[in-house]
């Protein structure tokens, strides 16, 4: 298989990218630390909480000129909204501060798994395409979510792994692998719940266009080296899933062959 077949570069809502991972920015020892894990993931976006650094003061708008010098796509989130008109308002000061029609929609219905109120999201999505965005929605692997955000008009789907910040993992990778079958033409991207580079492979390995994460690098003993780490469990999950992984058995099959081996059976010796 060709170099040229098996490339991780992609179309995300009309950028090109060299890289299918996505990383947040929340939660690093600094952001010496942030640049350098963004450098070594090799990732093109980063998405950024413009109400949890707003309400820093002066701070927000110095760490939102620090992200403009990263060289990198801003998906500006809405995380901390709980209702659809929260949402909505955060999303058009993003717009403005980003100069972006990019938006990762959050409107958290559950405090406890921070699980995405699926009314208030769908209405708030239904809102900002409307009005030009375009809209990433974080949610959960509910298949019924996905058709009414598909029929107001979002491209692109962010199913989670697991709850967000919980390091589980794909936690039900069934519902995921039939995600991926029911809305083939849709950008999906695994957001939340990944912890180790292996799920983030694995997601990939199901056909996922990329995976989004945060906490599992940023509270690593080494965020650099985690980073990296990821991007390259990344690109291994989609070469996997390009090239066409092996199917499973339950009965062995010997992978040397046997027919015209030079003994077979019990030797003879007179």
């Amino acid at each position: 298989m060709s170099e040229e077949m098996i490339t991780t570069s992609w179309t995300l809502a009309g950028k090109t990218l060299s890289s299918r991972l996505l990383l947040g920015t929340a939660r690093y020892p600094s952001p010496a630390a942030l640049a350098a894990s963004v450098r070594a993931s090799g990732t093109g976006v980063v998405t950024v909480s413009l109400r949890r650094e707003t309400g820093g003061g002066g701070d927000g708008r110095r760490f939102f000129d620090f992200l403009r010098q990263l060289d990198v796509a801003i998906l500006p989130n809405t995380a901390g909204c709980r209702s659809a008109k929260e949402a909505v308002t955060t999303a058009m000061m993003a717009r403005e501060v980003f100069d972006t029609p990019w938006i990762k929609l959050e409107v958290i219905g559950d405090d406890f798994t921070l699980q995405p109120d699926p009314f208030g999201l769908v209405d708030a999505a239904q809102i900002l395409v409307r009005d030009g965005f375009e809209v990433f929605p974080y949610m959960t692997d509910d298949l019924v979510v996905a058709q009414r955000l598909v029929e107001v008009g979002c491209k692109i789907l962010m199913p989670w792994g697991a709850p967000i910040g919980s390091g589980r993992g794909l936690a039900n990778p069934e519902a995921l692998r039939a995600f991926r079958l029911r809305f083939p033409e849709q950008t999906l991207v695994v957001d939340a719940g990944i912890g180790r580079p292996s799920h983030a492979a694995q997601a990939m390995e199901l056909g996922f266009d990329g995976v989004l994460l945060n906490t599992a690098v940023a509270v690593a003993h080494d965020p650099v080296k985690m980073a990296g780490a990821f991007g390259e469990a990344v690109r291994a999950g989609r070469h996997g899933f390009e090239a066409g992984m092996m199917a499973t058995r339950v009965k062995a099959e010997a992978s040397t062959p046997v027919v015209g081996a030079p003994f077979r059976g019990h030797l003879r010796v007179d």
